[in-house]
């Protein structure tokens, strides 16, 4: 694979957003929300969802590159953390579209990692 090739699956189906939301833990920051299964796949799938409260469209796309980066940055620490593969669903809050995606990367590290491992 190389290195500017994606390491996770995008989660595009309806059906997979609405288990994750009934089925899925949930870990709640001022910045996001985000909701974790474990699943058996070789990968980790991502998705990111933005209502419209978050603002206009430019603060929503910006809201979901802020969190993509930041799952990018995170991704590999997870995989050298633990051997398990999940599925997110990171919901995007009005706070988020302000933010650097390092910021949003320390809150990943700081509350995902923690209740994962």
């Amino acid at each position: 694979m190389s290195d500017f090739s994606k390491k996770y699956i995008v989660i595009k189906n309806n059906r997979d957003f609405s288990f994750l939301f009934k089925k899925g833990e949930s870990i709640v920051t001022f910045a996001f929300v985000c909701y974790v299964r474990e699943r058996r796949g070789r990968c980790n799938r991502l998705g990111i969802v933005t209502g419209k409260k978050v603002g206009n469209a430019v603060k929503r796309n910006r809201s979901r590159r802020i969190i993509r980066e930041a799952f990018r940055l995170f991704e590999p620490v997870l995989k050298e953390k633990t051997q398990k593969r999940y599925d997110f669903v990171f919901v995007a809050r009005s706070k988020t579209p302000e933010l650097k995606s390092t910021k949003i990367y320390s809150l990943m590290m700081k509350n995902i990692l923690s209740k994962l491992s």
